[in-house]
């Protein structure tokens, strides 16, 4: 059997595991018990071998993703709620809804985009007097704002005690992941000694598609109106994903090589503000969701995922 690659995503006091041809999301309810909910995946590239192409199967892996994300924090939100008693003894719990989720992850998505996106850009233009409007030197100003801007702001979240709890279960994700990949039985004492700083991160994906942004951004005609440009920041967002995607793909493979390192070595510095050191619980949903995930996957492989 050719090995099986492991991605993954921190959720809500829980983890989703994906495996070629399946997810698994485990989640601790507040009673201490482990919950999960297993999902056969086939891959879409069986139904439509077009998105097998390269950029374009990038592209596609963002927006499948961003839906089994939207899908997994659905499920990590309810199950993690705390139950309540009402007066006739009986427990009662306020689900959330898909429809509900969906729409906060798009007002979410909208907020990313002008703040990563637009706010860089409208910043950049109003610095044209002291840089210029070279394009070249305009894209990088505008890149450097948009990396500080994401710098600044997930050091700010990083500081939220809910979020650091969604860190550590991000750091027991890679913990898991390293131990599968290295072939290590999966026990949380055996885990627990693995590194919680992955190359494949979506972090150090990020930071690669701001990198990618700018030379691609740099290829807009500068005489274009500001509002083009913004626009532009929204259309081009799958060919970047899809540039990014292939690159980290190919650094998968690469991953000696100088210009990978030189590469990663931000992503896995970013990390550490990222990710947590988890405790034993939070490794043991870990390796549950990861053990749910290659049984329901059956022993299939395919192409390597995001951790």
């Amino acid at each position: 059997m050719e090995k099986i690659n492991i991605g993954g995503q921190a959720i809500l006091e829980g983890v989703m595991m994906r495996a070629p041809r399946a997810m698994a999301i485990a989640v601790r309810r507040p009673n201490g018990e482990i919950v999960v909910k297993r999902e056969q995946m086939p891959p879409l590239s069986e139904r439509y071998p077009v998105v097998k192409l390269p950029i374009l199967r990038g592209a596609v892996a963002l927006f499948t993703s961003l839906i089994l994300g939207i899908k997994a924090l659905n499920f990590s939100a309810n199950e993690a709620l705390e139950e309540e008693v009402d007066e006739n003894g009986e427990s009662k719990k306020e689900e959330l809804t898909s429809w509900a989720l969906a729409g906060t992850m798009a007002v979410a998505f909208g907020f990313g985009i002008a703040l990563f996106f637009f706010l860089p850009l409208y910043l950049t233009k109003l610095l044209v007097p002291i840089i210029g409007d070279h394009n070249v030197i305009f894209n990088l100003v505008d890149g450097v704002i948009r990396v500080i801007i994401f710098l600044i702001y997930i050091w700010s979240i990083a500081r939220m005690n809910d979020i650091q709890r969604v860190f550590q279960y991000h750091g027991a994700e890679h913990k898991t992941i390293f131990a599968f990949e290295a072939g290590a039985e999966l026990t949380v004492e055996r885990v627990k000694t693995f590194s919680r700083l992955h190359p494949r991160c979506g972090t150090s994906f990020l930071l690669i598609v701001m990198l990618v942004s700018i030379g691609v951004f740099s290829l807009i005609p500068k005489t274009w109106l500001f509002e083009y440009k913004a626009l532009s920041r929204v259309v081009l967002l799958p060919l970047i994903a899809g540039i990014s995607y292939e690159f980290l793909k190919w650094s998968a493979k690469n991953d000696q090589h100088p210009l990978v390192k030189l590469v990663i070595t931000p992503g896995l510095a970013l990390q550490r503000l990222t990710t947590r050191e988890p405790d034993d619980d939070q490794i043991e949903v870990a390796i549950r969701s990861v053990k749910e995930a290659l049984d329901e996957n059956g022993g299939y492989a395919d192409d390597r995922l995001v951790v």
